[in-house]
């Protein structure tokens, strides 16, 4: 299963490749995420492998994350003609996600978070639940970018919501 979404932060592209690199203010607009701790590397860099764990109600999901496209390699200062891309592997029981974000920078003051998920499923379970049930995926990743962006232009908490 593939599909894309995208929306527009109303803040210069170097300051949501800030708030969006780091890791202490993932829980804020992440989610239900528990923990994301580098295993190997360190945060934010090419090839560094995590442990990430979620939790969505009594539903506890565990995954490693490996990032597998970071350019360019160094997110400061980045020229305005230059598109930031930060692409992940997601492996978790049942499951294997490719996610692809683009961060572009779409004038003086906006930016354009535009975001490719690629799902596979293995065993009946997770294969019917990926063929019944896509827009539940899709749904949960314009989730994530509506509170990242409510996180980046007002500060909006969402750790301490219920999930």
């Amino acid at each position: 299963m593939k599909y894309a979404t995208s929306i527009e932060i109303a803040l210069p592209r170097q300051k949501v490749v800030d708030l969006i690199s780091d890791p202490a203010q993932m829980p804020m607009w992440l989610r239900g995420l528990v923990l994301h701790e580098p295993v190997n590397g360190v945060h934010g860099q090419l090839g560094t492998t995590s442990r990430v764990v979620f939790q969505v109600g009594k539903q506890r999901m565990e995954a490693t994350e490996t990032i597998t496209r970071l350019e360019p390699a160094d997110l400061h200062a980045i020229p305005s003609s230059v598109a930031v891309h930060y692409d992940r592997e997601i492996v978790g029981a049942g499951m294997w996600q490719a996610q692809r974000d683009r961060i572009i920078d779409a004038g003086p003051n906006t930016t354009l978070w535009e975001s490719e998920s690629e799902f596979r499923f293995d065993g009946l379970l997770m294969r019917l639940m990926g063929r019944l049930m896509p827009g539940t995926f899709r749904k949960q990743s314009r989730q994530h970018m509506q509170d990242f962006k409510a996180f980046a232009e007002h500060g909006t908490d969402v750790s301490q919501e219920a999930n």
